[in-house]
């Protein structure tokens, strides 16, 4: 029997598995699938210390009427997708009027400021250095008013939380990035930020350093959980502990245990294609809702959120990105017959939750890290990690606040 079990072998799963062997636990891995092959495979490669606000539901009333009508491609909805989550998205909302929001980022902010400094050691021990840079991303400004926007907010990162970042005006920027076609008024280099090429491969590489130190990961069902005396069992696998860092699934396994996760579910979208001279960077197009990222498989567009409870086959928030992304570059044919489609496991107060399930022993929970969870994976894996072994964890990050919120 092994000591702990880790439910999900995404980034969040896999650095939770790590950061505990490392202090010296006899940890087992379950998933119904490979490391590193759902959610975690489908962000835009970012590994972002520059993030250090979480993402706001827009609330300027011009924003909210573009969503409304669906004219806007920052976020989509339908009816039964926005109704099967009316709470979470209302509480959502309300967490992003300004002095909410600021108290989230105080906490977020110092995760997220962590990020490199926990992959670093991760990165060089697995091998992965091939599939990392470390130069940043490039975020474009199509005009003098969005540049303006742009310098205003790289000025208050760089004092509130020492975020490095290099403005450019248009010359600069086509230097950096000679495949930009058009004239851009100026862009954001965000240079502490790293940016990864095949993110689900680094949680597979991750996943192997865990094995090469003596850790196990099964193939199987770890919706299965359940008690069997002392034991937490699945699929088979037993162990004294628990960890559910299973990302948009966990609030389904947790309700079983007492405690209502709610959660917003924010689709995403991604798709690869030819590209003959890619980019040297990722770049962000926020203006049209969507990142171009330099990928194994191709120049990868990842598309903003969209609240549906299905995937759509011809999503338009990857039409318009694909659109955004013709104008700016010279690309070729989609290399898959389909886009790609995953959710992010959004909490409405935007913080994610790390530490011991309420009123369940040796039951604990690692999800809820939105947009991020590639990022800050390894961050509160640590976090985690030091209260199982009996730190005190963050309060800010507790499942109880999900207890006491809905009491």
């Amino acid at each position: 029997m092994s000591e702990i079990l880790v439910l999900g072998a995404g980034m969040v799963g896999v650095s939770t598995a790590l950061a505990l062997q490392e202090r010296g636990h006899d940890v087992t891995i379950i998933d119904r699938n490979s490391p590193g092959r759902e959610t975690s495979y489908g962000n835009a490669g970012l590994i972002q210390t520059e993030a250090v606000e979480p993402y706001a539901m827009p609330l300027a009333p011009g924003a909210l009427m573009q969503i409304a009508l669906g004219r806007g491609y920052d976020v989509k909805w339908n009816i039964p997708g926005l109704l099967s989550q009316a709470g979470a998205v209302w509480a959502y909302a309300k967490n992003s009027l300004p002095s909410a929001h600021r108290r989230a980022s105080q906490t977020w902010g110092r995760l997220i400021r962590q990020s490199t400094e926990r992959h670093g050691p991760l990165v060089e021990a697995s091998g992965a250095d091939n599939i990392i840079r470390r130069d940043g991303y490039v975020e474009i400004h199509r005009t003098p008013k969005k540049m303006e926007k742009a310098r205003k907010a790289a000025e208050r990162f760089r004092t509130e939380f020492g975020v490095e970042a290099r403005l450019l005006d248009g010359k600069e920027l086509r230097a950096l990035e000679p495949a930009i076609k058009i004239e851009v008024e100026g862009a954001t280099h965000w240079t502490d930020s790293w940016n990864c090429s095949d993110p689900g491969g680094l949680v597979a590489r991750y996943a192997a350093l865990f094995e090469r130190r003596g850790g196990r990961v099964l193939n199987g069902d770890a919706g299965d959980l359940h008690r069997k005396g002392a034991a937490w069992v699945a699929d088979e696998a037993e162990a004294e502990h628990a960890v559910v860092a299973l990302g948009p699934w966990s609030p389904m396994m947790l309700g079983r245990f007492g405690l209502n996760v709610p959660m917003v579910y924010k689709r995403g979208y991604h798709r690869h294609y030819h590209m003959d001279a890619p980019p040297h960077h990722p770049i962000a197009d926020f203006g049209n809702s969507v990142v171009l990222s330099p990928m194994r498989r191709g120049l990868r567009i990842a598309t903003a959120a969209e609240l549906t409870r299905n995937p759509r086959l011809t999503p338009p928030q990857l039409s318009h990105g694909e659109a955004a992304a013709r104008e700016l570059f010279d690309i070729g044919a989609p290399v898959e017959a389909e886009p790609w489609t995953g959710r992010r496991p959004c909490m409405p107060d935007m913080l994610p939750v790390v530490g011991r399930v309420p009123d369940q022993e040796n039951l604990w929970a690692h999800f809820g890290h939105g947009h991020q969870g590639f990022t800050l994976g390894p961050v509160t894996a640590e976090i985690l990690a030091d209260e199982l072994d009996g730190g005190d964890g963050w309060p800010e990050l507790q499942p109880d606040r999900l207890k006491r919120a809905t009491g």
